[in-house]
Parts: C-alpha cells; structure tokens; sequence
C-alpha cells in the first residue's frame, strides 16, 4: 500500500513540473499549461490512510506541495478556483512540522507561511458599476501585502482622487500572483483578460490604461498584445505611458520622465538614510546602489540611460544594477567593482522597482548567499551594507508622474 501510494505522489510531483513553466523570478512571465481535469482531480484526493498505516509527515507535506505546484502557473483555467481553495485547506490541515516539510518544483513553506502585512489593507478594485470612462491601472502584480497596498495601490489611488469622474479598476499580469493571492488571502484580482470583459460587460466607451511598468520591456509589449484584442469593444481606448517613457535609441538619450524618476527615489534614499544631502551622503563615503529588474528584451538601454541620468544631475555616487545583470554593466560583481574603484565603502541598496517585492526582499535585501546584501558584505570590501525595502509606487513624485501619463491620454 505505502509503495503504491509513494508512487502516485512521484507522479503527481512529475505531473506538476510537466505543467507548470513560471519560476519565482527570472521566469514569472512565462506561459505554462494546466492540468488536465482528471490529473486535477488526482492531486486534489485526500491521501489514502488505514489504521494499520498512517500518512507520514514527508507524505501530507508532499501532498500540499503538489497542490501548490498545481496553481504555480500563468494559466487560469475553470478548475483555478476549486484548486486554491483545496491547496490552502490542506495547508490549514497541517501541523506545524509538516508545514515546514513542504517543498516542491515551486512550493515552499513561505507560500502560506510567510507574513508579508495586512491583505485587508488592500483593495482589489474589482467592482462592477464602472460606468463610461474608466481608468484600467495594469501592473504585474506582488504577493508582498504590505508592498501590495503601498506602492500598487497607492498609484490607484493617486488616480482615483485626480480623475473622480473616471472609475478605476485593476490588473495583475502575472496569474501566478492572481492565484497565490486568491489562495492564501481569499483576494480576488482581475487579470487582463477579466478586467477587460468586466468593462466590456459593465458598457465602459472609453478606456485608459496607465501601465504601472517601468518601461516599454517585455511585460508592457505582452499587455498591448491582449489590449489590441479588445480594442473594437470600446469607443475609444488610449495607453499611458509607462513611468520612465520612452526608451530611446542608445545609453546617451534621457527625458523629463527619467529626471524626474531619479531626483524623487534619490532624495527619498537620502531622506530615509540620514543624511541632509546626497553630497553630505559621498563625504561619509556612502554610495547608492538602486536595483531593477533587468532584461534580454532591447528596453535594458532604459537602466545604461538612468545611469546616464545620475551622470548628468551630478549624482556620481549613485550606481545602476539589476538582478538578471543586463545590461552586463549592472551586474553584481560590476558594480562592486566600479564602488570599490570610486572609493566608497558603505552601501545603501534600495529597489529601482514600482513594487518592494519578491526581488526586494529576497533578491536585494534576503539573507541567502545569491542576494545582493550578501553579496556585498562577502566581497570584504564595504564597511556597511544597508537596505531600504520600499518601491517607487509609495513616492508622491512618483504617483504624480503616473497622474501626468494619464492626463496626457485623456486630454487627447
């Protein structure tokens, strides 16, 4: 019996790494497909138990790891709904050993574990009675609740109290995000495809979407792509500019946009560290180090062009990485070695990011050895590595930039 149902496990874990394409950071994007219906219904039954032979500890964990891998996707399906709700009640159902047992192709403790804030804190904008003009704020979404309601919703916000006429709702890209929210904190948040039918369905004629994305990357060509699917349901529709504009062709060519990016999170980092100044900041030897996301896509000229920014404002200890380091020049070890070049040893990390999470709290500030944090304090050669966990949607610059975009489409 215990042999037959260690195989059926072995075979859910593989049937869950055979449909589930989506990592925790580089590939969060990427499509994936979902399980058949009957496989569904396997990884959802209750694990068989006898008097004579009980679960194990490894089995149960080994159990919810599977359903957690079940709705590690970027897929919706009719089965999304049911499939959170069994993954986080058989999660509830275990002790507290058991739960630190879970691992899986994506699952872990911290799916359910980890205390990111208040959800209720946040507010999914998923409501009906929209009326004519709305105003669609299309992010890629976090899991991080805290982060959730201070950068994402603080931009919805800021739109809302400037457009009072214009209802504004809500999109997450990432259906990994979607699930994992739906799963742990029962927050339902429309997808593209969702928050583009409640319009349709709710009679909206004009539609303005403010992407909350950084730059023209890959994620904004992806939205355009499904936007351009729904395009004759409205009478008008009209994108808004990401937050740092247009890309430009080469590392030399900047705008108002990235100016006015690069003044607000730099005062901000400056403000929040102690400092009077970014200049009384390089006389203690401090140098900021501001962290994106980084990408293969052509937009990565948009972080060589923030560096260019920092150059041009006289910023000459403030330094441009990113976590995939592209481009090349923002690669971790680059930018330890360009620091240790100028002279500075003391470090302040914050995120170059709309949102503080995952790669904010793990990538820069975690404590595992790949982080940014610990790979500044390995090198040996900074005195203090700090960091400042907070996204660029929660600066009231910032939020006006957005405030801006839109008015700019809607003034059209």
């Amino acid at each position: 019996m215990k042999k037959q149902m260690t195989a059926a496990l072995a075979l859910l874990v593989i049937s869950a790494m055979a449909f589930t394409g989506c990592g925790n950071k580089t590939k969060a994007t990427e499509a994936a497909e979902t399980p058949k219906a009957a496989e569904t219904e396997a990884i959802t039954e209750e694990i068989p138990a006898t008097e004579e032979e009980t679960v194990s500890d490894q089995d149960a964990a080994d159990h919810v790891a599977a359903l957690i891998d079940a709705i590690y996707v970027q897929e919706r399906t009719e089965d999304t709904d049911v499939q959170c709700a069994e993954a986080k009640a058989a999660w509830d159902a275990l002790t507290d050993a058991q739960k630190e047992l879970v691992s899986g192709d994506f699952a872990d403790p911290d799916y359910f574990g980890r205390d990111t804030g208040d959800a209720s804190l946040d507010d999914p904008l998923n409501g009906d009675g929209i009326g004519e003009n709305e105003i669609l704020v299309v992010s890629f979404g976090t899991s991080f609740n805290d982060s959730r309601a201070a950068d994402i919703k603080g931009i919805e916000d800021a739109l809302q109290a400037a457009y009072p006429e214009w209802s504004v709702r809500r999109a997450f890209t990432a259906q990994i995000i979607i699930n994992h929210l739906q799963a742990r904190e029962d927050e339902k948040i429309d997808n593209m495809e969702q928050a583009l039918d409640r319009a349709v369905a709710n009679g909206v004629k004009n539609l303005v979407v403010q992407p909350t994305h950084l730059m023209h990357g890959a994620e904004y060509d992806e939205m355009m792509e499904t936007i351009e699917e729904y395009r004759d349901e409205f009478e008008t529709v009209e994108v808004a500019e990401p937050l740092l504009g247009e890309v430009g062709a080469d590392a030399s060519v900047i705008n108002a946009d990235k100016k006015e990016v690069a003044e607000a999170v730099v005062a901000e980092t400056v403000t929040e560290a102690g400092f009077d100044s970014l200049d009384q900041a390089k006389e203690d030897g401090t140098a900021i180090v501001l962290l994106g996301h980084g990408t293969s896509h052509t937009a990565k000229v948009t972080y060589s062009q923030m560096q260019t920014q920092m150059t041009e404002l006289g910023y000459d200890n403030v330094f441009i990485g990113t976590v995939e380091g592209e481009p090349e020049e923002t690669a971790c070890e680059e930018v330890i070695k360009a620091l240790e070049e100028a002279g500075f040893r003391k470090v302040i990390l914050r995120p170059l990011m709309v949102v503080a999470g995952d790669h904010a709290n793990n990538d820069m500030a975690g404590d595992d050895e790949d982080s940014w944090k610990s790979m500044f304090t390995a090198s040996g050669k900074f005195d203090s590595v700090d960091s400042q966990i907070a996204g660029l949607g929660r600066i009231q610059a910032v939020q006006e930039l957005y405030i801006a975009h839109t008015a700019a489409v809607i003034n059209k």
